[in-house]
């Protein structure tokens, strides 16, 4: 088993009044190269959660951090302008909540950042702060 110590999460950088599915994102990636979806993770707006690469198997979102990491995304990140918005469903904030809280539970000693929290990233994603949204959910590991 892969030795886990982050998880990042992204976001699609959809439009908020544009739909991604999973299985478009799936396509999106397989055109890019990948076998699959880069992310562990996605969750659209309905606040479904989707299980796209399996956690033994190394990721494809986070370079140099894809070894170490579990990658969630959500469906949104773009208003619909297409400017950087924490566009997140009150479902999809649940079920990231929930998936954070389960997946703690496997990584009890994991470090929680958004994609821009990372060096060398020079993206909005996932287009909220999220250190400060998992303090104002009173959220702890």
């Amino acid at each position: 088993m892969r030795k886990i110590d982050l998880i990042v999460i992204h976001c699609s950088a959809t439009r908020a009044n544009r739909t991604f599915t999973v299985e478009a994102l799936e396509a999106c990636h397989k055109a890019r190269g990948f076998k699959t979806t880069g992310y562990h993770y996605y969750i659209t707006k309905d606040g479904t959660i989707y299980p796209c690469r399996p956690e033994e198997m190394v990721g494809a979102h986070a370079k140099r951090y894809n070894a170490h990491s579990i990658g969630i995304c959500y469906e949104g990140g773009l208003d619909a302008s297409g400017n950087p918005a924490d566009t997140r469903t009150e479902a999809q904030k649940r079920s990231l909540l929930e998936l954070l809280k389960s997946l703690c539970k496997d990584y009890p000693h994991v470090e929680i950042v958004g994609h821009r929290d990372l060096p060398w990233v020079k993206k909005s994603c996932p287009c909220f702060d999220v250190k400060k949204w998992l303090k104002q959910v009173n959220f702890h590991i």
